[in-house]
């Protein structure tokens, strides 16, 4: 069981220089776990592209069906009080967008705020980072 960052499961739903390193991944990962808002984040990166002509139409059906289907397997952790006061440590302490932050709090939460030993999949650096920093074993 790993946590997933919506940047990691975007390549999953398109063809990108890390797509075969993610299915790899996720071949291994027995479940899914991702932040209560991935889904939003993955539709809104998927729509950016389209939006910039990097995504076309057929592909852009493609790339939703892909999501949807990881979205019916996958796990949530919830917005709850404790992931929001999480969430505002970890921007106090680490230089985080606020996705991001929400994101690293819904792993903490789900680690039970011992991360030491558990994964997270993540391509964006400063998350990767603070992750790291937060005790979290951090692929790839």
């Amino acid at each position: 069981m790993r946590f997933w960052d919506s940047s990691a499961i975007v390549p999953l739903c398109l063809r990108e220089s890390n797509t075969a390193m993610m299915k790899s991944l996720l071949e291994t990962d027995e479940e899914m776990v991702v932040w209560w808002a991935t889904l939003v984040e993955c539709l809104s990166a998927l729509m950016r592209r389209q939006r910039e002509g990097a995504l076309a139409a057929e592909a852009e059906q493609k790339a939703k069906s892909v999501l949807q289907v990881l979205a019916a397997g996958w796990s949530e952790v919830q917005p709850t009080e404790v992931l929001r006061r999480r969430a505002e440590r970890l921007i106090a302490v680490h230089p985080l967008r606020s996705a991001d932050a929400l994101q690293l709090a819904g792993a903490l939460v789900w680690a039970q705020d011992s991360p030491q030993g558990l994964e997270v999949v993540c391509l964006d650096r400063n998350l990767r980072e603070a992750a790291s920093k937060e005790g979290f074993i951090v692929l790839p």
